[in-house]
């Protein structure tokens, strides 16, 4: 009997733990896509016992007493879940955790400029989304232009290419304007003639995103995206109507007026942009030479939407500018023309229309045809004493593309085409052209798992003039951990020689000679970058999100302006253009506190012919950093922009400078109020050196490299009188 007692003892001193030790096997996922998550936290505090989810979403706990508990479970940008658990009942089930997504930056964003329905923190290209959240305060800051919204993103610089039309263009990594493309909805925007249309003239009310690639990105958008690209997103109709206007004061005697209407009729919608802007001369520094140059705008951007079916539908849109700027000679412009010693002053005069058609045909769930046309007019004049330039271009942009999107496989083929046509006139130095480029292409881009995708992409052009070009692309994305991703790319990139550049815009395109095309050769560039992102949320409350990128180009047969004496003309230089750097870029929040901090080390050198030197007006460092506060009602913010050393032309150097700003909004329901101080502490060039040299008839400005307005307040109120804010 005692050897049962003791029998019964031993077993139920080994079966005890046996039974008392429970398994939870869980599968956490997205709750829209069903994606699974990976390195997602679970917890059970009560045990201290947790761990992160594996590559296919998954997780098991061993060994969990008997008892109720409670699981938590974490993932970066999303919502905490909760999960009731009591074993040993739910011992070896099988739960599937869905993770709501939360908060702004962290929610998934999806992109359309490399033609894929893929999140943008699982495509291989690095691509930077501005919301539309962002834009509105942007807005806010200046709505008569997207300058203000390009020169505070890490890398861009805007160069203001002169000082009496105050005409920008803007640079990514230190390469001239015309190495980026700008499109609008996927169509490019500008090229050749009209390529010297300033950002100054593109408002930004009717934008829904803003997406930047830099760095070469030539498969789908051909060869001159070597800087990269910048993509403006427009708002579409969504379920209801949105009807909304804002007005902006500035005490530098500038006023703009936007207006945004959306509806969706049934299968058709329409939205109609319209924007008006008048600016006084204004000379901040008393000089007797406009800072700022009389203007008068206006825009009108109606878009028209139709769905013939759940699988088919149009959009035709037309995007007109007209525009009329008159700078120089303050005196001169308010007596309405020269006298006395006032005689000199620059009037640009330009009109833009362009025409867009898209279709899209779904055939199924996975495959997509696109089809897109776009007829491009620009008319420009530049007028200055005794002399007058005036141009017209004709441009259409064609393409057929083939878009197929797998789970873990999705291509993009097709073939466009771009025509162009300059005609100026009667003009004593004739560089009219005519031509045309044909291109094939294809990208692909595969999930070969969880945690690496690769995108590969080859494109093929013909130039009329300058013949093929072979144009191969590689991008891939590693994520170490749900904190650690890395991606690293590279590619070919060329562009055909044009005459319409920076240097040619400060010379009002005076005594230019046309190209000669038989001795010149296209532009090429090898391009590469390798960036590395921390994304983590800290103590439960806070977040922070760091990027590094690497960059590097290299430009071979770099286009060259010379003077014989007589002409200007331009020929290939014999030598590289190359552009290294690094941009770092960092977010921390904090309940209703957001800091953003950025940098850019940039260098920027030619070697032409064995003379090597910095590019001119090209600053090596660049800081910004901005401390945003924003509830429910009120959003303001607090910004300083540091400017290092750069060289000029001749290779003087100039100092460097800082800038800051303030801006606040507060918000009613169908009403918002803003202030905004640009440039606070009045930084401008004219306190550094004169803007121009005498004589005051005919003056010779210099180059253009800290601001010239100087501080800008500004009101403005937008009134929404249909639709919801912020939708």
């Amino acid at each position: 009997m005692k050897n049962y007692a003791l029998f019964f003892l031993l077993a139920s001193f080994f079966q005890t733990p046996t039974q008392a030790q429970s398994t939870l096997q869980a599968t956490i996922v997205d709750a829209g896509s069903k994606e699974p998550l990976v390195g997602a936290n679970v917890l059970i505090a009560e045990l201290q016992k947790g761990g992160s989810s594996d590559a296919e979403g998954k997780i098991v706990l061993e060994g969990i007493p008997d008892g109720a508990f409670e699981l938590r479970c974490s993932y970066l940008g999303y919502r905490e879940a909760a999960l009731p658990l009591s074993f040993p009942a739910d011992d070896g089930a099988l739960f599937t955790i869905e993770l709501e997504p939360e908060g702004e930056e962290l929610e998934a964003v999806t992109v359309s400029t490399t033609r894929s329905s893929r999140q943008i923190q699982s495509l291989p290209t690095r691509i930077e989304a501005i919301t539309a959240e962002e834009l509105g305060e942007q807005a806010a800051m200046n709505s008569a232009n997207i300058a203000m919204l390009l020169k505070e993103s890490t890398g861009i610089q805007v160069q203001q290419t002169s000082a009496s039309s105050a005409n920008q263009s803007i640079r990514i990594q230190g390469l001239d304007g015309r190495y980026t493309q700008i499109l609008k909805d996927g169509f490019p925007l500008f090229g050749g003639f009209s390529g010297g249309l300033s950002v100054m003239q593109i408002p930004p009310l009717d934008l829904h995103q803003v997406e930047i690639i830099k760095g070469s990105i030539s498969t789908l958008y051909g060869g001159g995206a070597i800087a990269g690209l910048v993509n403006l997103i427009t708002k579409q109709p969504g379920d209801s109507p949105e009807l909304n206007f804002m007005y902006t004061q500035t005490q530098a005697l500038g006023s703009t007026l936007n207006g945004f209407y959306s509806q969706q009729y049934g299968r058709a919608g329409l939205t109609l942009y319209t924007s008006g802007h008048y600016q006084k001369a204004y000379d901040n520094n008393a000089d007797d030479f406009t800072d700022l140059p009389q203007t008068k705008s206006i825009s009108i951007n109606p878009s028209f939407f139709y769905r013939f079916n759940e699988t088919a539908r149009l959009r035709i849109g037309l995007n007109t500018s007209f525009e009329n700027r008159w700078g120089g000679d303050a005196s001169l412009i308010k007596n309405g023309g020269p006298f006395s010693i006032h005689q000199f002053s620059e009037r640009n005069r330009s009109d833009r229309l362009a025409l867009m058609a898209q279709f899209e045909k779904q055939f199924s769930e996975n495959t997509t045809l696109t089809v897109k046309n776009s007829i491009n007019y620009f008319d420009r004049s530049i007028e200055l004493p005794e002399f007058l330039f005036q141009g017209r271009q004709d441009a259409s942009f064609s393409e057929v593309a083939l878009n197929v999107e797998k789970q873990k496989n999705s291509w993009v083929a097709g073939l466009n085409l771009w025509t162009g046509r300059f005609d100026e006139g009667q003009a004593a130095i004739s560089r009219d052209y005519t031509n045309q480029t044909f291109g094939l292409f294809g990208q692909h881009t595969w999930q070969a798992s969880r945690n690496f995708s690769l995108e590969s992409g080859l494109r093929m052009d013909y130039h009329s003039d300058y013949r093929w070009f072979l144009l191969p692309r590689l991008s891939a994305l590693l994520i170490l951990s749900h904190n650690w991703t890395v991606r690293a790319g590279g590619g070919l990139g060329y562009k055909a020689p044009t005459i319409f550049t920076e240097e040619s815009e400060r010379l009002a395109y005076r005594n230019i000679l046309p190209l000669a095309i038989a001795r010149t050769k296209a532009e090429t560039s090898l391009g590469a970058n390798f960036d590395i992102n921390y994304r983590a949320i800290l103590f439960g409350r806070a977040t922070i999100a760091i990027n590094n990128l690497f960059f590097y180009t290299r430009l071979a047969n770099p286009l060259a302006l010379n003077f014989d004496g007589q002409h200007f003309f331009f020929e290939n230089a014999s030598g590289t253009l190359k552009s290294k750097g690094l941009e770092t870029n960092a977010k921390f929040t904090l309940e209703d506190l957001t800091l953003f901090i950025n940098y850019t080390l940039l260098d920027v050198r030619q070697d032409y012919g064995g003379d090597q030197r910095p590019k001119s007006l090209t600053p090596r460092h660049n800081l910004g950093a901005s401390l945003m506060y924003e509830t429910e009602r009120w959003r303001a913010g607090y910004e300083a922009y540091y400017t290092g050393h750069q060289f000029l032309e001749d290779r003087t150097r100039v100092r460097d400078y800082w800038t800051m700003g303030f801006m606040a909004m507060c918000t009613w329901p169908g009403l918002s109020l803003f202030i905004n101080f640009e440039n606070f502490t009045d930084v401008r060039q004219s306190r550094f050196q004169p803007m121009f040299e005498p004589p005051h008839q005919s003056p010779t400005f210099n180059e253009i490299w800290a601001p010239t307005d100087g501080f800008i307040f500004s009101v403005g109120a937008k009134i929404e009188v249909l639709g919801a804010r912020n939708r």
